[in-house]
């Protein structure tokens, strides 16, 4: 028997802020996990992108801050130039240094999720460049959550996408718009 999911944890660059206003849009406001994101944005961007997202959904989005605590219903944006992780049910921001390139790090995000959440989790990769999110994804995926990818027809830009399909971290790959149906089936 699967697992209920208690966290999502969202990982975007290039074509994001969209594809995350798409999913969240189509979610309840009693939506039943926690939803942590990281956005490559450029720095100072993030509270604007957070602002942004709350007019779009009716779940309550906010930028995280350290120790705000996952709760149904929340999503929490990465703070620009910093590590979002989460532990015990709280976030954790973190100075170290960037992976693959990146402060936030959607792969620091996921293996943080892995270790604390394991098959309580589950991980979304959406649009964007480069790899940054296929190692963290498949920590998770090896955890016991599901993962999930945005599909090549529907990404502004493949590459992370496709980086975590290569590397086999991604039970199903899910047109945009059914990835809010598949988030709601594993959180009942």
């Amino acid at each position: 028997m699967p697992h209920r999911c208690e966290l999502v944890v969202i990982g975007a660059s290039l074509g994001g802020p969209r594809a995350l206003a798409s999913i969240l849009r189509a979610l309840p406001p009693d939506f039943g996990a926690a939803i942590a994101v990281v956005q490559h944005i450029a720095d100072g961007f993030a509270d604007g992108l957070a602002r942004w997202l709350a007019t779009e959904t009716r779940l309550r989005v906010d930028t995280a801050a350290e120790g705000d605590p996952l709760l149904p219903g929340r999503v929490l944006v990465a703070p620009s130039g910093r590590h979002l992780a989460v532990c015990r049910g709280a976030v954790h921001l973190c100075d170290e240094p960037p992976v693959e390139a990146f402060r936030p790090s959607a792969t620091r995000l996921f293996a943080s999720a892995a270790s604390s959440y394991g098959p309580r989790a589950c991980g979304v990769i959406l649009t964007g460049m480069g790899r940054d999110g296929a190692e963290g994804l498949r920590e998770l995926r090896d955890a016991g959550a599901l993962t999930l990818a945005q599909d090549e027809s529907t990404s502004i830009v493949f590459g992370m996408p496709k980086a975590a399909i290569e590397l086999g971290a991604v039970d199903r790959v899910l047109p945009l718009e059914e990835i809010p149906r598949a988030l709601l089936e594993q959180v009942r």
